[in-house]
């Protein structure tokens, strides 16, 4: 488990990167390629301070949204990527170079698509208009300790103690550190956001309802409060600001905008929340949901969805299989529920019956990578290596940031006696995990095997330069105890074992 400590350390490292990656006179802007290398290493120990929620499906999903988002944007400097992290705090937050992070938390209080489209556009706003990079500019010329301690505070959560503790510190060594985006930044950002909403035929409101959820934790707080609201201030004056937006519309916007499908919202939020929430209290609110009259039936047949996904975490497969049937008669056309089923068929050891349900899953929609993902690990159950091989790297290939696929791959790999390429693969799941010491040391196995192909060579070779690159940026301050747990945990999962396959 990661610990708040963890946290604080790699969101110093975060900011010790920035400072050597970008020293340049204080008055310089911060550039574009700057902006990138800052990204590329951000990125790595945003893995290692939280847990991504990344299976394929979410992943999908969301980026499917951004992308939406970023036609109305334009042409980007950027590739775009959003991810979902596992931490309980209200907060979302853009990262150099496109890199945008949704807490489940904040997804918690989200209820409906065009909600979470109207927090994704607004925080594509602050990208495209740079204000991430002035903020950078201004963190650079104080110092860079009270940068480092006061990000920390904020990615603990400036509400709790500890957090409070450090950003009241760092304020009072340098008062001139500002980090919260400016009264004009956020009014740019929701200016953005709210014709952006317009254009993708999405209901402004939305966004209506996000700040008035805003302003209730910021009084319901009293005074600790969350990351998010202490990054993007004033939710009051914003709330007025968009209310009056919406005042002079004409035709009223109820009259212009059609009721989004929240079936792919739902499912990937009760997705979510069934691995992060406490069970008992989480089952406790779907069987509320299934059985509240002022709930809609989409709401009440996603509620049970909920419970099925809740079950299965309790590997009560059997019950959570029933689930799923009785949102399948009542959404027959939703050929992802298909996949869930055969993914809990394989659990409960019916192999062939998960196959037959995940390839009509598949034929259906092609592009479903969660239907791709979940066939590669049925087909290596099967032990048809050749066809598990190919819809891995179909996966590999369309979500190269999914670490979780070079872990198969790399099993895959060795239980075909290819010790060196199973070392690169699983080099390639630790770089992506974060773990730069486990994938120096797997990249270094590659090169010494002049027996594997030149492509593998050469990537190898690209990859440990990458890796000097972070280490150059970042120090020495790999953390060797927590990697040596790493590597215990990734040997025991590399040993055979039953559930292997029922994640």
């Amino acid at each position: 488990m990661k610990t708040y400590l963890q946290k604080i350390w790699a969101m110093v490292l975060v900011v010790s990167m920035v400072h050597l990656s970008c020293a340049r006179p204080a008055a310089a802007s911060f550039s574009v390629g700057e902006e990138r290398e800052v990204g590329e290493a951000l990125l790595y120990q945003v893995r290692l301070a939280f847990s991504l929620l990344d299976d394929p499906d979410i992943s999908q999903y969301i980026n499917d949204l951004g992308a939406d988002v970023l036609q109305m944007a334009g042409i980007q400097y950027f590739n775009y990527h959003f991810f979902v992290i596992n931490d309980k705090e209200f907060n979302a937050f853009a990262a150099p170079s496109g890199l945008i992070f949704f807490h489940s938390g904040l997804i918690e209080t989200i209820d409906n698509e065009d909600e979470l489209v109207s927090v994704m556009a607004h925080e594509v706003g602050h990208v495209v208009s740079r204000h991430i990079a002035s903020r950078m500019d201004k963190g650079m010329k104080v110092g860079i300790g009270a940068l480092a301690l006061a990000i920390a505070g904020l990615a603990l959560g400036g509400g709790g103690v500890a957090g409070q503790a450090l950003v009241t510190g760092s304020m009072a060594a340098n008062e001139a550190l500002n980090l919260h985006f400016s009264r004009q930044d956020e009014k740019e950002a929701d200016l953005l956001s709210y014709g952006w909403m317009k254009k993708l035929g999405r209901d402004p409101e939305a966004m209506e309802k996000m700040l008035q959820v805003m302003r209730r934790i910021t009084r319901y707080r009293m005074g600790q409060v969350p990351p998010y609201l202490l990054t993007h201030p004033d939710p009051e004056a914003r709330l007025g600001y968009i209310q009056s937006l919406i005042a002079i519309e004409n035709p009223p916007l109820s009259k212009q905008f059609k009721q989004t499908d929240n079936f792919a919202f739902l499912r990937t939020k009760y997705r979510i929340l069934s691995q992060v929430e406490d069970e008992g209290q989480f089952r406790d609110f779907l069987i509320n949901k299934i059985s509240d009259p002022q709930a809609t039936p989409l709401e009440r047949i996603m509620a049970k969805y909920g419970l099925s996904q809740v079950e299965r975490e309790a590997s009560n497969y059997e019950r959570s299989q029933a689930l799923l049937r009785e949102v399948i008669a009542a959404l027959p056309d939703k050929p992802i529920l298909l996949v869930d089923l055969g993914r809990g068929e394989l659990a409960l050891g019916h192999k062939d019956k998960a196959l037959e349900l995940t390839l009509k899953a598949s034929l259906q929609n092609p592009a479903d990578l969660w239907a791709v993902f979940q066939l590669a690990k049925i087909y290596q159950e099967l032990g048809n290596t050749k066809e598990a091989e190919v819809n891995l790297f179909t996966v590999a290939r369309e979500m190269p940031q999914y670490s979780e696929v070079y872990f198969e791959i790399g099993k895959l790999r060795s239980t075909q006696g290819k010790p060196g390429e199973a070392s690169y693969f699983l080099g390639k799941y630790d770089l992506y995990e974060g773990r730069i010491k486990l994938a120096r040391e797997n990249f270094k196995k590659v090169v010494k095997d002049s027996s594997l192909p030149l492509q593998i060579l050469e990537d190898a070779v690209e990859m440990l330069a990458t890796i000097k690159r972070l280490e150059d940026k970042l120090g020495s301050a790999t953390d060797n105890k927590k990697e040596k747990v790493q590597e215990e945990e990734r040997g025991r999962r590399l040993a055979p074992h039953p559930l292997w396959n029922s994640r």
